[in-house]
């Protein structure tokens, strides 16, 4: 079980240079977990892309659709004063905060791209590749 932020999420349904990684990390931990948030984000991330022609209408409903089945029943609520207080503390935005606020909660580790992210919360925060380095050396 990890958390995912909204641009794991994203990277799986829309081509980047981390989607191969995050492809595997789906393939090695399929039980992915995200703060309510994700899905306000994904759908903003989806509608940029509507907006500058790279998807359309449906293929972006057929993205949300897929991601909102990867996570059904694995969305959590956070707590305000966890949430704000990891803000003050870090200096990261709220949004970013609640997906670090699930992976305390949970004692999970959050899989993210964002530089900010893993520098703030180095114990909890890490890019997929790094993640599934450091599960393979500890499966030999």
């Amino acid at each position: 079980m990890i958390v995912v932020d909204t641009n794991t999420i994203a990277y799986l349904y829309l081509p980047t240079d981390y989607t191969s990684d995050v492809e595997a990390l789906l393939e090695k931990d399929p039980h992915w977990i995200a703060p309510l948030i994700w899905r306000s984000e994904f759908r903003n991330i989806l509608s940029l892309y509507i907006r500058k022609s790279l998807i359309d209408l449906d293929t972006a409903l057929q993205m949300q659709a897929q991601a909102e089945k990867l996570l059904s029943s694995n969305e959590y609520n956070v707590n305000s004063t966890t949430v704000l207080t990891l803000a003050k503390e870090s200096g990261c935005s709220a949004y970013d905060c609640e997906f670090v606020s699930v992976a305390k909660s949970l004692n999970s580790i959050l899989v993210t791209a964002d530089k900010k992210l893993i520098a703030a919360f180095p114990q909890i925060a890490t890019t997929a590749k790094d993640y599934l380095r450091i599960r393979a050396q500890r499966q030999t």
